[in-house]
């Protein structure tokens, strides 16, 4: 009998002494896993912000009025939660001011959207720089005296009566394509030539020195809701801007 646990006791220890933990497999196992888990939370984010986007402008309603692209909206959006991201827009915010450029200046190519009720609030003409170009914006600046417009991402300001009436400062967000904005003195503000009569006569409004000038009449229900940390995105299809733009890479706010 004693013989028979001997030999249970000698083979258990010999079939023991083969078995080694493979710790290799379980350490790639879980490298591989948190860089899957790194790689799903990243990708989960920027469909997040896509898939929210397509589900506020799918709410918004543009009847009676000019539709914004879907796609400058996109842009809007995802720069817009990238400057509230880095503290640059209050937590709270929840109003995107959009400019298409691309689009000609008879047509109301800026839209104020409150993204929280899901309500375009305003759809009005908005003028360019008189060197960006004639009917079409074309050429952009962020030089002083060149008199263009600035393509990007602006946080509004504080208001101010001057030589144009109650006036906008905006604070140019991307380094390189509007940051001069303010000693530029590239403000919103109202003007006579902002109008359907001017387009009437001219086949286009009037231009500016490089604001984004508004009809005379909106001016000011614009700038009041507007004012005090909004969002202002000027778009125009520029491939150097779109690459290059910070907010417009979701990846690298942290």
């Amino acid at each position: 009998m004693n013989r028979f646990f001997l030999a249970l006791l000698f083979i258990f220890i010999v079939a023991t002494s083969f078995y080694k933990k493979d710790t290799s497999l379980d350490s790639k196992t879980t490298s591989n896993f948190s860089s899957l888990s790194t790689n799903t939370i990243l990708k989960t984010n920027t469909v997040t912000v896509k898939s929210t986007a397509e589900d506020v402008f799918s709410s918004l309603s543009f009847e009676g009025i000019n539709r914004l692209n879907p796609e400058v909206f996109s842009k809007a959006f995802l720069g817009f939660n990238q400057l509230k991201k880095a503290g640059k827009l209050p937590k709270n915010s929840h109003l995107i001011t959009i400019c298409d450029f691309s689009l000609s200046s008879t047509q109301k190519r800026l839209w104020v959207i409150d993204l929280e009720n899901k309500k375009v609030l305003f759809n009005s003409l908005v003028a360019h720089g008189k060197n960006t170009g004639e009917e079409f914006a074309t050429t952009f600046s962020n030089k002083e005296s060149s008199y263009q417009s600035s393509i990007g991402f602006y946080v509004t300001e504080t208001t101010y009566n001057g030589s144009n009436g109650y006036s906008l400062k905006l604070l140019g967000m991307d380094q390189g394509y509007n940051d001069a904005a303010l000693q530029r003195a590239i403000v919103m503000h109202g003007a006579d030539y902002v109008s359907e009569d001017f387009i009437k006569s001219q086949k286009r409004i009037g231009r500016s020195w490089g604001c984004p000038a508004v009809p005379r009449a909106l001016a000011e229900p614009i700038i009041n809701t507007i004012k005090g940390e909004n969002c202002l995105f000027i778009y125009y299809p520029d491939q150097q801007y779109l690459s290059e733009s910070k907010w417009l890479k979701a990846e690298e706010i942290s």
